[in-house]
């Protein structure tokens, strides 16, 4: 081979020459840039690819030499599809096949058995009063004859019979009882419930009465006459319309003190009564249901006799009423079972009370004495408590009548029925 220039050896020659760096013409044969002289060293740059892009790994097929690469586009993502929570109508699966998934927190076991004992105290304790009480007695009251026309408010006569006929022998013993054939009255209040404060009114048991149709002391009206006969009675003397009747047995005190596990008294003095089966200290303490009934019936060891016992008959059934509002006696099933099983055994009402008004009662009766609610002994001129002081009385009666009981005051209303 000639290496002679011009020979057309390597960097010679118009048509190698610009291959290995020679100055000839750019493929023509003519004379060659000089900035040129490096084009076999140079390397062709691609373009950078967009920071935003994802880089790929693999490496770039080669390009012609002076030709720009381009850029590489990555893979198409496919946009992720939410799973449907919920069913939609007449669709039997979601789209894309799997399950419906519902998202939701059932709660814990022991929340839903609170919840479960809780509804099941609640029926309890509303079915109860409703389902026990419908056994009790019902007592045809209304007289016959002419009677005071209807009133605002609800008034109830509340009798207290001292009848032995419902106890046993057993009883009658252990309650300090004498003849199971006696009917009396020892006990008769008026409750009125309306607009204003509540009035609980005793009325005293040697109340005389001189009337065609009855005469004697009031206490032993039911016993010729039954209730009809005493409603007439306490209606004519008063004004007042009866609108409900309650009565209570002599071992109906007993048998709720017990059932609410007792009530507090606070004898004034010390009361030792072997008629009445009483022997209690003074001074504030709990009893059981037959102290308790002797407390309410015992009358000769006080100097107010009668005046005195009427009052501490008001003292047991605010004692009950505090026990009864108790929690514990609603929380406690068994007490709550045993306060309302006591009711028909010795409770009798109207024959025209149903169980919502007896249950009014019962609520009206708990709240005596308390907050501005009055507790009083009908007016009577002294402590034979036989004649009532209408100066006094008929005030009180008229306050009733018109339901504007915030009238009354305190001389018309007195725990002993005597002026202070």
């Amino acid at each position: 081979m000639d290496d002679r220039p011009g020979s057309g050896g390597p960097g010679e020659g118009p048509e190698f020459g610009w291959l290995y760096g020679g100055r000839g013409s750019g493929g023509q044969g003519g004379p060659t840039d000089p900035a040129d002289d490096e084009a076999t060293r140079r390397m062709p740059v691609q373009p950078r690819p967009d920071a935003t892009r994802p880089v790929r790994t693999q490496r770039p097929a080669p390009q012609p030499v002076g030709r720009p690469q381009p850029a590489p586009q990555p893979a198409p993502q496919p946009t992720p599809q939410p799973r449907p929570l919920a069913p939609e109508p007449g669709r039997g699966r979601p789209p894309g096949g799997g399950a419906w998934v519902r998202r939701v927190r059932r709660p814990r076991f022991w929340i839903r058995t609170v919840l479960a004992l809780l509804v099941l105290w609640l029926v309890f304790t509303i079915a109860v009063p409703f389902v026990v009480w419908q056994s009790a007695e019902k007592v045809p009251f209304a007289p016959e004859g002419e009677r005071p026309a209807e009133q605002d408010g609800t008034t109830y006569l509340l009798v207290g019979s001292d009848s032995r006929r419902d106890l046993t022998p057993e009883q009658r013993k252990e309650l300090s009882t004498g003849n199971p054939d006696s009917v009396l009255t020892d006990t008769i209040m008026l409750l009125h419930t309306g607009g204003g404060p509540s009035v609980l009114l005793s009325i005293p048991r040697d109340t005389t009465i001189d009337e065609p149709y009855f005469s004697g002391k009031i206490n032993g009206a039911y016993n010729r006459g039954g209730a009809p006969l005493l409603t007439r009675i306490v209606e004519a003397q008063t004004g007042i319309r009866v609108d409900e009747y309650v009565e209570i047995g002599l071992g109906g005190v007993a048998d709720v003190v017990d059932a609410v596990g007792g009530i507090e008294v606070c004898p004034r003095e010390r009361l030792k009564d072997p008629l009445a089966g009483l022997n209690i200290k003074k001074g504030c303490q709990e009893v059981d249901g037959r102290t308790a009934l002797g407390y309410s019936r015992s009358r000769k060891q006080s100097a107010l006799g009668d005046l005195e016992r009427v009052r501490r008959q008001r003292e047991v059934i605010a004692g009950i009423g505090d026990k009864v509002l108790s929690p514990w006696t609603v929380v406690n099933p068994v007490r709550w079972w045993r306060l309302n099983k006591a009711v028909p055994s010795f409770f009798a009402f109207g024959d025209d009370t149903s169980t919502v008004d007896a249950g009014r009662w019962a609520l009206a009766m708990t709240r005596t004495g308390t907050g501005g609610n009055l507790t009083c002994t009908m007016p009577v001129t002294d402590t034979s408590a036989t004649t009532w002081d209408r100066d006094r009385a008929d005030p009180l009666f008229a306050a009733i009548i018109d339901n504007r009981t915030d009238d009354i005051t305190k001389e018309q209303c007195t725990p002993n029925g005597i002026v202070r």
